[in-house]
């Protein structure tokens, strides 16, 4: 999905979290005091930096989270070697759809298992992705390389492509990220990325696509319309108060939940920590002056601070229209993607899910954040979910 690109960060890991209730968060200068009430076993936080791969980034770390919730492993999955792969069939389908689809660096949370099933898997240290000079991940020149190189292609005034376009790509990947081993050694076993893959233990039809939008029928599947659902997914439809009990029954049950939302909002006060939708602004609203005339950065610090409250404040009661209204006014867009990996109250017994993020670990909570529960039904685009976690009653009336 399209990111919201942090500068260069210092790379950074968290100790595992245990399966634990009740742990009270320190207080902090937002006013804001969170007890964690429940939390998932998680593996370290990562860090995308100047990349827009956060599909890769948390959709690796939601199987990492299975693997270690079915066999108490931690894994380290390459985020690198699924980008790799999935630059590739983009490309592919640009081509054949002559430029009439996205062509970015973002993605789904389909595309990590279409990689998996497809190609097969390999651990971090194994691919970094790290062969350009670079300490951090950063696709910045990449994608314009590729991008020129596409359009080259299609504005090509010969009659046709030629046999060597895709070695082209694919050498230019390779420069950026590396060749991807046909088999590589670790932990003393040799593997290939398939039987790598296949001794992860995971059946990828155990995972379940989900969506809430009136605009399809419901309990149905349907291709997501966003730009970066470039390989053209489907995901049942929910209406949002049943996606949110999906949630919380998986989280209740020790699963985590892979989470695609807009970012964009003021409320998601990413530094501070938290995500909320607030009815009113903060009284920190500024006047008009002439510098905030001409100056757009000024334009958007400031309007951040109208998000930035020193308690918990009454927020916004979302239903099913407003939502739907905000994803089709482009209020609502397809902007990241995290894991969702427990619950916890402010302090005056306000919900909210704590969130794991890749943005690395240099931040108020060490690279989480605590999102409501109306910043949740609000801006959610999509989940995924073991389909052992969702309510019975709910995966009954998936057609």
């Amino acid at each position: 999905m399209k990111k919201i690109i942090l500068t260069a960060l210092i790379l950074g890991c968290l100790t595992l979290n245990a399966t634990t209730k009740k742990q009270p968060v320190n207080p902090d200068s937002t006013g804001f005091k969170f007890t964690d009430q429940i939390i998932i076993k998680d593996t370290p936080v990562k860090d995308q930096n100047k990349t827009g791969t956060c599909w890769s980034f948390s959709t690796c770390s939601f199987y990492e989270n299975e693997i270690l919730r079915k066999t108490g492993k931690i894994v380290d999955l390459s985020e690198m070697f699924i980008v790799h792969h999935c630059y590739i069939d983009k490309a592919i389908k640009y081509i054949r759809m002559e430029g009439a689809i996205n062509f970015e660096q973002g993605g789904s949370i389909l595309d990590v298992p279409h990689v998996f099933t497809n190609y097969g898997a390999m651990p971090d240290e194994a691919y970094s992705g790290l062969n350009y000079g670079e300490k951090a991940h950063d696709h910045s020149e990449l994608i314009s390389v590729l991008k020129n190189y596409m359009n080259g292609l299609l504005s090509s005034k010969a009659k046709k492509l030629t046999t060597a376009w895709l070695n082209g790509l694919n050498g230019i990947i390779d420069a950026y990220l590396g060749t991807i081993p046909a088999t590589f050694t670790h932990q003393g076993k040799e593997y290939t990325p398939a039987s790598y893959s296949q001794s992860l233990g995971l059946n990828f039809d155990d995972y379940i696509p989900m969506t809430s939008f009136t605009h399809h029928k419901f309990y149905e599947p349907f291709i997501m319309e966003v730009a970066d659902n470039w390989i053209w997914g489907e995901y049942y439809n929910l209406p949002i108060d049943e996606l949110k009990a999906v949630v919380d029954n998986a989280l209740n049950k020790g699963y985590s939940v892979s989470w695609a939302a807009d970012v964009t909002e003021g409320g998601f006060q990413w530094k501070n920590g938290y995500a909320i939708f607030p009815k009113e602004k903060s009284e920190a609203d500024m006047d008009s002056t002439e510098l905030k005339r001409w100056s757009k950065l000024l334009d958007k610090d400031r309007e951040s601070e109208k998000y930035i409250f020193d308690s918990p404040v009454p927020e916004i009661n979302v239903t099913q229209e407003l939502r739907q209204e905000m994803f089709d006014n482009h209020e609502t867009t397809d902007d990241h993607l995290m894991l969702i990996i427990g619950t916890a109250i402010d302090q005056d017994g306000n919900k909210y899910y704590k969130v794991k993020n890749s943005w690395n670990t240099n931040q108020i909570y060490d690279g989480y954040l605590y999102v409501s529960e109306q910043y949740f039904k609000a801006k959610t685009i999509t989940i995924l979910v073991n389909k052992e976690a969702i309510p019975k009653a709910t995966y009954t009336k998936l057609k």
